[in-house]
């Protein structure tokens, strides 16, 4: 397993991404979509998720594929950005077909930054704005750290952000996440710069550490809450090219929240809303589906791992709530 030639999600051919932020608000949308509807499917694992038409991709349901997939900042009243999202795809001519009638497929999960200092005095909604202009920047590289909906991101004494990473199998296949990192938990062990995702790095994509010394893990140690119960959520997404349907794309969801378990510390608690998307383009066809298909959730799993320690390596210090960056705190200190 090696990662991609970006190392982004975007690896996965034929997806693209886009971020819009508002420096003010300490907020913003990410947008990830395809010149083509693409199947999906859902797992949520947190006590508190906030969510748009993930009901839509059970594998029962009548429509199986999306048209885009949004990921915002602005808890409840983020989900406004899926709107704007779903009007401008229906403006192009995108949707699923009812009659003659185009209604774009566009499922959405938040996380919850409305306390981060941010300006939050609106008189009108800007969420649908972020995603319009989101979905307008979709492009195969997009910025990681305090962009798109890890722009008011934070953890437990750092600031979070969005991150992303990308791997290739042995066999062609390829896999990728995109996270927006805003956990109750932490994504780094004690006190120390080391993250706990570091067993799974390729390369020294978030500062190639290592693990931690043994010696600053203390299983006795109960982790308390570092941030006001309902005020996290880890929201994600993978993707493959492997042809899945929907009920293996939710299976694929299921095993990528390893990876955020390995990764953040505690994770899926009751007052996170920890979610994963997953996603098939379709465009790689195999013999042996079973085998195929767990060696793609296994490259899941260490794919969001990955993400989500770049998304809290790759974030800004925030001058407004005073929290520090990764690299601020551990490099430039």
């Amino acid at each position: 397993m090696r990662p991609g030639p970006r190392n982004l999600i975007t690896d996965v051919e034929g997806l693209l991404v886009g971020n819009a932020r508002d420096t003010r608000l300490i907020s913003g949308v990410t947008v990830l979509t395809a010149a083509q509807p693409f199947t999906a499917g859902v797992h949520v694992m947190g006590g508190a998720p906030g969510t748009r038409e993930t009901d839509l991709l059970a594998p029962d349901r009548l429509v199986q594929q999306a048209d885009a997939i949004v990921l915002a900042g602005g808890s409840a009243l983020g989900l406004a950005a899926a709107s704007g999202v779903a009007d401008a795809l229906r403006a192009a001519g995108r949707g699923f077909d009812v009659g003659g009638q185009r209604v774009p497929i566009v499922p959405a999960a938040i996380l919850f930054d409305l306390l981060n200092g941010g300006a939050k005095d609106w008189p009108e909604n800007p969420y649908p704005a972020l995603g319009r202009a989101a979905l307008a920047a979709a492009a195969p590289d997009f910025d990681l750290g305090s962009h798109g909906a890890g722009t008011g991101a934070t953890l437990c004494g750092l600031r979070g952000g969005l991150g992303s990473a990308s791997a290739v199998l042995d066999c062609g296949a390829r896999v990728g996440a995109v996270a927006a990192v805003n956990a109750m938990g932490a994504a780094t062990v004690g006190d120390g710069p080391h993250f706990w995702a570091a067993p799974w790095e390729l390369g020294a994509e978030f500062g190639g550490l290592g693990p931690a010394p043994a010696s600053h893990h203390n299983p006795a140690h109960a982790p308390l809450p570092g941030k006001r119960a309902g005020s996290a959520t880890t929201i994600a997404i993978v993707a493959t090219d492997v042809a899945f349907d929907q009920a293996q794309c939710t299976r694929l969801a299921i095993a990528a929240h390893d990876g955020l378990a390995r990764a953040l510390v505690p994770s899926h608690t009751l007052m996170d809303g920890d979610l994963v998307f997953a996603l098939s383009t379709g465009r790689r066809r195999v013999q042996d589906a079973r085998q195929t298909a767990f060696r793609v959730g296994h490259a899941a799993a260490c794919c969001l791992a990955r993400a989500i320690a770049r998304g809290v390596y790759c974030a800004d210090p925030d001058t407004v709530s005073g929290l520090p960056g990764w690299k601020a705190r551990f490099v430039e200190s």
